[in-house]
C-alpha cells in the first residue's frame, strides 16, 4: 500500500517536521510492534510512502490506518492498496560464502 500527503499536509516540509510528528511516529511504531506493518518508508521523491502490511483485506488496512492521528488532521491519506503474493523471499536464506 502507499500513503500520500493529505489536503492539510505541507509538501514543502519534511515529514518529520509536519504537525504532530511524534504522535504519528508513535502510532506507526505501534503498528510495527503489532506485526501489522512489516516494512515501510518513503519512495521516489519522498511524496509517497510504501508500507508492506499483513492484513486480511482492504477494510482492515483502511481501519488500521484510519486510527493514525494524522488521518483526521488531513496530513496523510491512503494512496493505494494492492494485494501482493510473495513468491520469492531471501530474508530467511543463509548468506552465500
Amino acid at each position: 500500500m502507499t500513503t500520500v500527503f493529505g489536503p492539510n499536509g505541507n509538501a514543502l516540509l519534511p515529514r518529520r517536521e509536519q504537525q504532530n510528528w511524534d504522535g504519528h511516529a508513535a502510532f506507526m511504531d505501534g503498528l510495527v510492534d503489532d506485526g501489522f506493518v512489516l516494512l515501510g518508508g518513503p519512495i521516489g521523491d519522498g511524496g509517497r510512502n510504501l508500507l508492506v502490511v499483513e492484513a486480511t483485506d482492504k477494510g482492515e488496512v483502511e481501519n488500521r490506518l484510519g486510527e493514525d492521528p494524522w488521518a483526521p488532521m488531513g496530513l496523510l491519506r491512503i494512496g493505494s492498496i494492492e494485494a501482493w503474493t510473495i513468491w520469492l523471499d531471501g530474508r530467511e536464506r543463509e548468506p552465500r560464502p
